[in-house]
């Protein structure tokens, strides 16, 4: 089967330049969609072609659909690649896409709807053997006495979550019941305003659990595997700010037994492409709480320890190839770290964009950079603040971890403030060092 002709990015920064390369390699031509002040884009100068799709605002642009498709129509691209975030995991832009006569680089759009929506999501999981979060197993409904007998069999704190949610919104933990029927009737309006569905559930609330995913590829021809899992339990405000992989301190049975739930899972719901499966893990229990069906920020650390190209991978099953790998020919080597460098205020967070006078990426053995920086390239102030992944693989987490406290000394970026100097104080901190701090370990550190 001939691989994709021509691939349309739809997407901006450094997944785009990822994405490019990965096709470049592959001898694939490529086309860079951008809006008016992204022009300067380094994957936009190094594309085949570009298209101007629209003026800053994400909505105008990157977000809209018909341009988009008519780039690639333009254009005569044959497949779309949507990186991650903005329409990555949009199933009507999936559908459009197909439906135009291209091919969306990603899973069906039944898929992305299947676990796009928390509740059918865990239901499938369940079917498929995937260790899943106490709960409701379903939505709530109007009946008060049976919200209440659900939670007191799940036991109090629980946690009430919006079906539609993600990123951190529409959710409320509850500690009684006496708050609870309320806290319900909030959720569900909070939901209806802000995801169009006023369907909520219930889960058992874990107070201190870490977050770990196990990354997933298949070809939606009945090959599935698994690339092993990632710990992403330092974040802020739910948004990941350092990872690793693989995640320190589990069982290796248990660690074993999981993915090879997620890699049945995949089978089991026709999965094509890459994908992750999220967990919350607590006193050595996994528990499931969503799948993201494209490609992950953090995907850099599990290429170093497997030697994998996710990319290069997707974009194989995308031009309807099975997997070139089966799961005895993945193999794990030493750890790896990603550090995300955010062009935001260190000490308030606040986004600092402006133009980047000196940059300069660290190097070394070890070291992987993913960024479109360059000197003279001007951050917008439009778009998500990650300019920059700083990546270190070692044989050991311990070499792992002091190559990434070198390689971020090494690091430059001049003219505009980055979030450097919290990753040069996360990468000493005792309790990390010591590996599996949970979920709320850094906000709490960032308290004190």
């Amino acid at each position: 089967m001939p691989m994709l002709e021509k691939v349309l990015i739809a997407n901006r920064g450094e997944i785009a330049l990822r994405i490019l390369r990965a096709c470049k390699e592959m001898g694939i031509a490529t086309v860079a969609v951008h809006s008016k002040p992204d022009e300067a884009l380094m994957h936009v100068k190094m594309a085949d072609e570009s298209v101007c799709i629209g003026p800053a605002p994400s909505t105008e642009s990157y977000l809209n659909v018909p341009a988009i498709i008519s780039a690639a129509e333009v254009t005569n691209a044959k497949g779309i690649h949507p990186g991650y975030g903005f329409l990555a995991e949009n199933a009507d832009f999936a559908d459009q896409v197909e439906k135009s006569g291209f091919t969306f680089i990603g899973p069906t759009a039944d898929t992305i709807r299947l676990m796009g929506d928390k509740v059918s999501a865990i239901d499938a999981m369940k079917k498929a053997g995937v260790p899943t979060v106490p709960g409701s197993d379903g939505p709530l409904t109007d009946d008060n006495e049976r919200t209440l007998e659900i939670a007191r069999r799940i036991g109090f704190p629980v946690i009430v979550k919006a079906a539609a949610g993600g990123g951190g919104r529409g959710m409320r933990v509850v500690h009684n019941e006496a708050a609870l029927i309320n806290s319900v009737q909030v959720t569900q309006s909070e939901a209806a305003a802000a995801f169009g569905s006023d369907v909520v559930y219930l889960e058992k609330f874990l107070q201190k659990p870490r977050h770990v995913e196990i990354q997933v590829i298949a070809d939606g021809q009945g090959n599935a595997i698994h690339l092993g899992d990632r710990d992403c339990s330092l974040q802020r405000r739910h948004q990941k700010v350092l990872e690793e992989a693989p995640a320190p301190d589990i069982d290796e049975h248990l660690r074993q037994q999981v993915a090879e739930a997620c890699v049945s899972a995949c089978v089991e719901i026709g999965y094509r492409g890459a994908g992750t499966f999220e967990f919350l893990y607590e006193d050595g229990g996994f528990y499931f709480i969503e799948m993201n069906t494209r490609v992950q920020v953090e995907h850099p650390v599990t290429e170093l320890i497997t030697g994998i190209d996710i990319v290069k991978e997707q974009l194989r099953i995308a031009s309807g190839m099975p997997l070139s790998f089966a799961q005895d020919d993945v193999t794990f080597t030493g750890h790896a770290f990603e550090c995300r460098i955010n062009a935001e205020d260190p000490q308030n967070f606040l986004p600092s964009p402006g133009k980047v006078t000196t940059f300069h990426a660290p190097g070394g053995p070890g070291i992987r950079v993913d960024s479109h920086l360059y000197d003279g390239y001007s951050v917008p102030p439009f778009y998500d603040s990650l300019i920059a992944k700083v990546i270190s693989h070692g044989e050991t987490r311990e070499v792992a971890l002091a190559r990434m406290r070198q390689a971020l000394d090494e690091l430059i970026v001049e003219g505009i403030r980055t979030n450097t100097p919290l990753h040069r104080e996360l990468v000493i901190d005792r309790a990390f060092q010591a590996g599996g701090v949970s979920i709320h370990y850094l906000e709490s550190k960032l308290e004190d």
